[in-house]
Parts: structure tokens; C-alpha cells; sequence
């Protein structure tokens, strides 16, 4: 068979006919001229990108002795066997067919030796996406550490199913997709060489057609010159391609932009009844309204001549519709093109396409985007705000609700319930039995050490605990405990049901302290009582009888204190001349409840 297929006959050989990879080609270049040589390359990339042929041409380049800024000579004996695939030193390998551990273990045997007649031995792994999870690893120490003078390049489709172990030794190259334009031109010069009559529109459509890949373009090529005798015009192009006319495209569009859907019934039905595939409809009809947005952004976006049209129409196009209709359709067009992939008659979901295209409303779409700032903020703004302000009503009718209920102590004490607040008349529970052991040793110097600690204690905690603690402070400390008040009644019963909360304040202290202490929590309001109490049962407040004196606690307490104290008296008095004498219940007052206790003469 003496024919050979355009994509192997135009097979680059140099770096720079590679189409479309400047970048990796001057790279790749660069490193061969510098001698900066890896001993592992990665080439992914989309499918015809070049990869295959840009590492055949790298091994003829590294084992080329006449080199010519980095190209091989492509004349010496060693680049004329790379390129017939006759050199045992440069072995390619399909990982498709050959991705057990057995043969990655005979490559990796078989690499130790050396080149026999190249410079390098070079293995070229295509697909190695492919291997097994034993083969990859059987892989990895040679890629490790490799033997002298071996150069290992894996190419593939899908770099994201390559370990991450083996894509770490590797130098990767990202081969992109090759553009229309980079597709329209070789294709033009390949037809040039070979004498062939083209139509510049037909090699356009091929180019759209391949989506990217130089060799699905090539060989769409060789069917369209096959199919047109030796000549590529542009019916026998759309034919090949299954694509649609760019008239039938711009008629369909002005139809369902001036919502004439029995016209663009037609029309589709026209389109079909030629041959055409639903799926290149949908993905032309998709590139020709991108097209149009792109001119009504700006003109120079479009190559106008790579569309098949002229000037005139992308004028009447862009104004037929606004971008608004555009997107819409888009996104419609999306819609479509996903649910008929699993589908067996296009021709209903195209139809139900049409009608919707058709009816898509300009002005409206127009008026529901051009609403004043002030009326579409943001919609989960305007949400929350409706929820926030119906959750202040709420609150605002349970505090009313709370407000007209009588108070529990009212009946019983119907005197005294106007003058007391109400948060006093809540059955408030304290345990006493937590709270004298501490007062029994409690002293100024403990409270003073909390107080100093308590900022850095809070820190420790999360940011509701910090929170509900805002409003509280140390009262009362000894060695092993420590008492804290609240200054709400609510707060102090969500503090003591919370054994999270106890526990964080215990391990805190325990971690700044380096000791167990625990902690007790104690209304703000009912403190005083409890103090009082406290001195009361363990005789802090009698008098004596020779020499009464009192001890005044009403003075201002220092701000790390707590305010109100209990009045406390103690047994001996003082000479007229003379200070008060510090008795054991002055001291003892004095230790609880620091600078707040003072002692007066009656």
C-alpha cells in the first residue's frame, strides 16, 4: 500500500514545525543547546497536540551530532533510523497494550545497559496513563534514580491519573490545544506543497471542525479530498464534517431572534433533512451566537473572514438581538446539548429548542436586568434582612407578652413587688455547698492573681464562651476554687448548665496555673446575700459588748471588686486616739473581701 494518510506523510520532523507550542518547542530547544538535559520529560496534552512527534524529534536531537540550533540535521545516520523507527536505542512503547508490571520490569532491566549505537537510549511511553498501579511503581525507582545515559519521556491525554510520585520526578510540558488560525495555516501550506485547488472557506470549516487537534484536522482533510476528487471545496467540507452552512445558520438565527418559530421550524427541518448531525447543529449554532457577542463587544475580536461571512452581516446580526437574548440562548443551547447525548431521536429535543429560542423575550430579559440598584441589591441580602426584621417582631411581642403576666412574688408580697426588678423574682438556684468551702479559705491575694489571669483565660476559650463570660468577673478566690458572678440571672443559668463551659474554665487555670482549681458561678445580684449569710453563720458580724464598733462596707469598692458589700463588725474596739484594732474578724473580713471592708468608729 504506497498511500500514506497526510498526518503521517506531514509528520513534523523539526521543533519548529510543531504548530501551535512555542513554548515548549524553545524550551526543549534551549535545554539541548545549554546541555541541561533531564532524564524524564511528561508531555500531556489534548489528543493531535504534537506530543508523540515532539519526543521522537527530541531523541533525534539529543543523539544528533550536527546539530543546528537545537533542530536535529534530520541527514546523519542516527536521525534518518529515529525517523524510520529503525534505531534500537529509541523504543517506543503504548502503554495501552503494554501497562502490566512484567513489561515496565523488562524496560527496567533492559535500561542498564548501554546505548549501543546513540549517545542516549530514550524510551518513549505513550498513554502511560494507562499503566497499573504495579507497573507505575515498578517505574518509580527507575525514574528515581536512573542509569547513565537514559532518558525516559512519558506522553499522555490525562495527566490527572499519573501518581503524583512519578509527575515529581518529571519535567512536564502542557501541550495546548492548536488554534483555528495555526490549523488554517498548515493545512494551507500542506495543500500548497502538495498542488492541490482549495477553497479558503472549506479549510476553515475543517479547522472549526477539529476542535483543536492537528491531526483530526489533517485527516478530515484526506476524507474531503478524497470525497471532492482531488480538490477541497466548501459543500464537500460541510458534508464531510456534518457541519452547516453559515446562511443556514445566519437565516435560523434572525428567525428566532424576530420570534418567527414556524419559520425556524422549517428551516431546522431543512437542515436536518440534509444530513446534518444534531449534536454539530447545536455546537455550530453555539460557536456562530459567540461569535456575534464577541462583535458586539468589539469588532476586532472576530476574524471576520474565518467565519464564512461578511462585514454586513455580523452588522444586522448584533443588532438583532441584545447580548442579554444571546446569553440566554447559550445557555438553552447547553441545556439541550446535554440531555440529547443519551438520546435516539435529536430531531424532538431540536424542535422543542427552536420554540424556545423563539420565545425568548428581549424586552423583557432587558427590563428584569435593568432594574434600579436600590430594588435588586443582592437577593440573599434582601432575604436576610425580611428574616431579621421578622425575628425583631417576634421579639418585640414576647417581651410584651412577658411584660402584662404578673410576677410569681407578687401575690404573695404584693408590697414589696413594684419596688423589686424583675429579673429578682426568678427562682434563681446557687450551691452554697460549692461556695463556703471557698469563702472559708478565700483570700485577697488568690482574687488579685485571678483577676490578673483572667484576661489571658479568656483567650483560651472559644468565642461564644468569651462571649457569655464578658459579663462576668471573679469575686471571691482561695487556692483550689474560685467564685464568678454574672450580672444577669439568665446568663448565670446558661453559665451553670454548661459543663463544657466548666470544664474549658477549669482547664484553662489549670494550664495557666499548673494546678486543679475549680470554679463556682453565682448571680451578681444574690452575691451580696451570700456573703452576708456567710459571715453571718461563722460569727464575722457581732458585736462586742464592752466597745462596739462597726464595720462600714458601703464605700465604693475598687473597680476589680464587687460593689455593694456586706456590712461586718468586729469584737474589740479601738482607743479613742488610737486606730481601730485589727481583730480576727476584721482580718478575716478584710482577706474575703479586700479594700471594700473598712472600719469606722460608731
Amino acid at each position: 500500500m504506497s498511500y500514506q494518510a497526510l498526518y503521517r506523510v506531514w509528520r513534523p520532523q523539526r521543533f519548529e514545525d510543531l504548530v501551535g507550542q512555542q513554548v515548549v518547542t524553545q524550551t526543549l530547544k534551549n535545554a539541548i543547546v545549554t546541555h541541561q538535559i533531564s532524564h524524564a520529560y511528561l508531555f500531556a496534552g489534548p489528543r493531535g497536540t504534537g506530543k508523540t512527534s515532539a519526543a521522537k524529534i527530541f531523541a533525534k536531537a539529543v543523539n544528533c551530532h550536527n546539530l543546528q540550533d537545537g533542530e536535529p540535521c534530520n541527514e546523519c545516520d542516527i536521525c534518518k533510523a529515529i525517523t524510520s523507527g529503525q534505531l534500537n536505542d529509541v523504543i517506543e512503547i503504548d502503554a495501552a497494550s503494554n501497562n502490566g508490571v512484567e513489561e515496565i520490569r523488562d524496560i527496567r532491566d533492559k535500561a542498564k545497559y548501554a546505548p549501543t549505537q546513540a549517545d542516549y537510549k530514550v524510551y518513549i511511553i505513550d498513554e502511560v496513563h494507562m499503566l497499573s498501579t504495579g507497573a507505575f511503581n515498578a517505574l518509580l525507582k527507575t525514574l528515581e534514580e536512573p542509569p547513565a545515559n537514559v532518558i525516559f519521556i512519558l506522553a499522555t491525554t490525562e495527566p490527572h491519573k499519573i501518581p503524583l510520585t512519578i509527575i515529581s520526578r518529571v519535567q512536564r510540558f502542557d501541550f495546548r490545544r492548536i488554534s483555528t488560525q495555526d490549523a488554517f495555516g498548515r493545512m494551507k501550506f500542506i495543500l500548497d506543497q502538495k498542488g492541490v485547488e482549495y477553497d479558503e472557506k472549506a479549510l476553515w470549516v475543517i479547522a472549526n471542525a477539529a476542535e483543536g487537534g492537528m491531526r483530526d484536522a489533517l485527516s478530515i482533510l484526506d476524507q474531503v479530498i478524497s470525497f471532492s476528487d482531488n480538490q477541497v471545496r466548501l459543500d464537500d467540507a460541510l458534508t464531510v464534517t456534518g457541519s452547516v452552512t453559515k446562511q443556514l445558520l445566519e437565516k435560523y438565527y434572525f428567525e428566532v431572534a424576530e420570534h418567527k418559530s414556524a419559520e425556524a421550524l422549517d428551516t431546522m427541518k431543512d437542515i436536518l433533512g440534509e444530513g446534518k448531525d444534531g449534536q454539530r447543529f447545536i455546537e455550530d449554532l453555539i460557536s456562530f451566537i459567540r461569535d456575534v457577542l464577541l462583535y458586539q463587544e468589539s469588532p476586532e475580536l472576530i476574524m471576520v473572514e474565518s467565519t464564512g461571512l461578511k462585514e454586513e452581516d455580523f452588522q444586522k446580526m448584533s443588532t438583532a438581538a441584545p447580548a442579554t437574548v444571546l446569553y440566554q440562548m447559550i445557555d438553552e443551547l447547553n441545556t439541550i446539548q446535554d440531555e440529547m447525548r443519551f438520546t435516539t431521536h435529536p430531531d424532538v429535543y431540536l424542535e422543542v429548542l427552536t420554540v424556545k429560542l423563539s420565545q425568548i423575550d428581549g424586552q423583557a430579559v432587558t427590563a428584569q436586568n435593568q432594574e434600579p440598584a436600590s430594588s435588586s441589591v443582592d437577593l440573599d441580602t434582601q432575604r436576610t434582612i425580611e428574616q431579621l426584621q421578622a425575628t425583631v417582631r417576634n421579639l418585640q411581642e414576647t417581651v410584651k407578652q412577658l411584660q402584662a403576666q404578673p410576677a410569681p412574688a407578687a401575690s404573695a408580697q404584693p408590697a414589696k413587688a413594684p419596688s423589686q426588678p424583675r429579673v429578682q423574682r426568678q427562682n434563681v438556684d446557687v450551691n452554697l455547698s460549692q461556695i463556703n468551702p471557698i469563702l472559708g479559705a478565700a483570700s485577697r491575694q488568690a482574687l488579685v492573681f485571678v483577676q490578673d489571669l483572667w484576661q489571658e483565660l479568656l483567650s483560651k476559650l472559644s468565642v461564644p464562651q468569651r462571649s457569655l463570660l464578658h459579663v462576668s468577673k471573679p469575686v471571691a478566690a482561695s487556692a483550689d476554687g474560685v467564685i464568678v458572678a454574672f450580672n444577669y440571672d439568665f446568663l448565670y443559668q446558661q453559665a451553670a448548665n454548661s459543663a463544657e463551659l466548666t470544664a474549658s474554665i477549669d482547664q484553662a487555670l489549670q494550664e495557666l496555673t499548673g494546678k486543679q482549681i475549680r470554679v463556682v458561678f453565682v448571680p451578681k445580684d444574690k452575691w451580696p446575700d451570700i456573703r452576708a449569710e456567710y459571715i453571718k453563720q461563722h460569727g464575722l458580724g457581732k458585736k462586742s459588748q464592752q466597745t462596739p464598733q462597726s464595720v462600714n462596707t458601703n464605700a465604693q469598692p475598687a473597680p476589680s471588686e464587687v460593689s455593694q458589700p456586706t456590712p461586718v463588725t468586729e469584737e474589740e474596739a479601738p482607743t479613742p486616739d488610737a486606730q481601730p484594732a485589727e481583730t480576727d474578724a476584721v482580718k478575716k473580713a478584710q482577706e474575703l473581701f479586700g479594700d471594700a471592708v473598712k472600719v469606722e468608729d460608731n
